[in-house]
């Protein structure tokens, strides 16, 4: 999957609202470029009141969020807010113990489901460059984050 084929994906399941950072967002400029996917089906959540349950970061985070290497030509993460069930599904330990479970994985790696490096113990997942071996399991794993923000969805009132 290319990074416009994730967008394209997520971007057409219902109720989705897709922001890309750039510099006319006010996003800093570490971030521009990267998108975030919100259930918002009414587009009136305001920004203080959404929250993700997909990303994708094209780049290192200096300081922050360097152990995927994003910095590589074409790599591109998918990150996906699955929830402590599914989470623990995938590694056989709930997202509480990852700090144990750190040096167990290569971040780097392309095409595998790995846990977050910063964000796992949140319950988040990722993939670098989803191809042959992550695709079909991936469309899975943002189907299931959707319903599961869907769920959690609250109209705002007053």
């Amino acid at each position: 999957m290319r990074e416009e084929d994730v967008v394209a994906f997520v971007g057409a399941l219902p109720g989705v609202e897709l922001h890309t950072a750039g510099p006319e967002t006010g996003a800093p400029e570490v971030a521009w470029g990267d998108h975030f996917f919100y259930y918002n089906p009414e587009r009136i959540l305001p920004a203080d009141r959404r929250m993700p349950f997909a990303t994708i970061v094209v780049k290192d985070y200096p300081g922050f969020d360097t152990a995927s290497d994003l910095d590589r030509d074409g790599v591109f993460r998918v990150n996906v807010a699955v929830g402590r069930q599914v989470f623990e599904g995938l590694f056989g330990y709930p997202p509480a113990a990852q700090a144990e479970h750190q040096g167990d994985h290569d971040y780097a790696a392309l095409d595998r489901v790995l846990p977050h490096p910063v964000y796992a113990t949140q319950g988040w997942i990722s993939v670098l460059n989803p191809a042959s071996a992550t695709a079909g399991q991936l469309r899975d794993l943002l189907t299931g984050a959707h319903a599961r923000a869907a769920a959690r969805y609250r109209r705002p009132t007053g």
